[in-house]
């Protein structure tokens, strides 16, 4: 199928394609280490944590999994927040060849049972207060390793309200802490092929109601965080003797002294969070590659947030519009002084054009939204690194060695500029397939190319726009909410005849789930008592926001609820 590139946006200074080194993961942190040993990695409520202190405690976790019998192919499933055991636990389990599960801490019982046994994940490491979540489904799983941590393993007692943080007794499995005291910081070397060995297993929603394994090798992730970060650092990879580090070189010869965000030594707050695809490529391993020092924050404040920027002398802000949105809409946002931030990212979703024209106003440097989704790891487009570059209202242009094509829904032609079909996205970062899911597989990757569901349209100069979505997928503050799980769950409730879920605009979600739902006959249900149904058996982003019961759902001939005609109905 046809590979065409339009290069007239394509910004200086960067060369048209990158030289990725088929190297495992794991050699962002060795290599980072092995150059900045004393340097602080990550700091977290007052804890520091240098490059060899992650990389030692990396090699502990390895060799206490290795002692438990998780081997190569093993799949490890992390439910965390953002926290030093999380990246420790990353980079441990990759070193062992193992594929990282990501869980997020906000699903409920239900939804993580069903990740946990599709993945066949057998070694769990979950934090103290979340166990009761995973108490209620552990000995419905294949889990036999249970590894449990706790916030105030790493929380100094000075840094936070001890009551919330104190340790939880927990009863079963492994301490996290003490499992790490056996282990030891020599390397373990398992032969990893990296285009061939998984790396990542993260979990999508799926249109069918249930979650999709999006399969991504060790090649995927290493190049896509290298895309990522030489489109706004420039340069190229250099890999020699073992050693990863980015080659500034490139860019200074074109564009001498310009301002590099993520370059060598600087400091990146991390807000987004790391079970999510934008947070482990572009918010760790980017981060890392880079030899920045990471603050993480387990959850997003945004008077908080801005007290880092000043404090660390950040120059960097990335994460979804909804961390914009609370920044702009504070009463104090034109009273910060953000004059130095060169760099704000937004992905995960459409980011509103008055809000990014507002961090124009303040900010003195680039805005840059991109585009990406869970099947091409995290990111294929993203607008230029320069303020003449943006296109307020675009995903930007396709990054290094990257293609996309816009195609007829229903012929499958390749259409011109102008033309609004379905995105096909083909590139070094596209998955695999799913996950035991042949099928489903074949339906979305044709030929090498990621048939995304989304409906959009390229400009002449090359900018892509996202103007609908095939799928019936809504973004609620960053996160995917697919309507066929929430209709699942609807039809489980004893008055509910048939239903449809759709997204309805809302300035501070972005979406928001409105179910209609078509009584059963002889039955009065409450559109509160129905919600309250569905919202008690889902994570709480996917709550439904509002009920509306009809007399009749509009369905086609076939069958097929008519979404659009809900919509009409909003």
């Amino acid at each position: 199928m046809e590979e065409r590139k339009n290069f007239k946006a394509w910004p200086k200074g960067r060369p048209k394609a990158l030289h990725y080194p088929s190297i495992p993961v794991y050699q962002f942190l060795n290599s980072t280490a092995a150059r900045f040993p004393d340097q602080v990695a990550m700091r977290f409520a007052g804890m520091e944590l240098t490059y060899q202190d992650l990389l030692n405690l990396s090699h502990k976790f390895a060799h206490a999994l290795k002692a438990r019998g998780v081997k190569k192919g093993d799949r490890v499933a992390i439910h965390l927040p953002n926290c030093p055991q999380f990246a420790i636990a990353y980079y441990g389990l990759l070193k062992l060849g193992a594929i990282f599960v990501p869980c997020s801490p906000l699903m409920v019982e239900r939804e993580l049972a069903y990740q946990l046994n599709d993945s066949g994940a057998e070694t769990l490491l979950t934090l103290d207060l979340l166990f009761g979540t995973v108490e209620k489904i552990l000995d419905q799983t294949s889990i036999r390793h249970l590894i449990v941590t706790s916030l105030a393993d790493v929380y100094p007692p000075v840094a936070a309200p001890i009551r919330l943080l104190r340790k939880v007794p927990i009863g079963r499995g492994e301490d996290f802490l003490s499992l790490l005291e056996e282990g030891s910081t020599d390397p373990i070397n398992v032969e990893i092929d990296p285009r061939k060995d998984l790396a990542h297993l993260a979990y999508t929603g799926g249109t069918t109601g249930l979650s999709k394994g999006v399969m991504l090798t060790h090649f995927n992730v290493i190049a896509n965080v290298t895309q990522a970060s030489h489109w706004y650092a420039g340069g190229d990879i250099s890999y020699q003797d073992g050693l990863l580090k980015p080659d500034r070189t490139l860019l200074e010869k074109e564009m001498p002294g310009t301002p590099q965000p993520m370059a060598e030594g600087r400091t990146t707050l991390v807000v987004v969070p790391w079970f999510h695809g934008m947070g482990t490529i572009g918010y760790m391993n980017n981060v890392i590659y880079s030899a920045n020092t990471m603050i993480v924050y387990p959850r997003f404040d945004p008077v908080e947030y801005i007290r880092g920027v000043e404090k660390y002398k950040a120059d960097m802000l990335g994460g979804a519009p909804q961390l914009y949105i609370p920044l702009v809409q504070n009463p104090e946002f034109r009273n910060w002084d953000l004059s130095r931030i060169k760099l704000a990212i937004s992905g995960a979703a459409p980011l509103p054009v008055p809000i990014l024209n507002q961090m124009l106003d303040v900010f003195s440097g680039v805005v840059s939204e991109g585009y990406g989704l869970t099947e091409i790891t995290m990111a294929c487009t993203l607008n230029p690194p320069t303020r003449e570059g943006l296109k307020p209202g675009s995903v930007g242009i396709p990054i290094f060695d990257t293609y996309l094509k816009v195609i007829d829904l229903n012929t499958g032609e390749v259409l011109l500029p102008g033309q609004e079909g379905e995105i096909c996205i083909k590139g070094p970062q596209c998955m695999q397939g799913y996950w035991q899911k042949p099928e489903e597989t074949a339906q979305v990757l044709i030929d090498g190319w990621v048939h995304s569901g989304d409906i959009g349209y390229e400009d002449e100069d090359g900018y892509f726009y996202i103007t609908d979505r095939k799928k019936d997928l809504i973004i609620y503050k960053g996160y995917n909410v697919y309507p066929r799980q929430l209709e699942e769950v609807l039809y489980e409730h004893p008055d509910v005849a048939y239903c449809g879920v759709v997204g309805k605009k809302d300035e501070k979600g972005g979406e928001i789930p409105v179910a209609f739902v078509q009584r059963k006959p002889n039955t009065d249900p409450r559109p509160e008592e129905i919600m309250e149904f569905v919202n008690q058996r889902v994570a709480h982003y996917k709550h439904v926001r509002e009920v509306r019961l009809i007399d009749a759902i509009p369905v086609s001939a076939a069958g097929k609820v008519l979404k659009r005609e809900l919509k009409n109905l909003l």
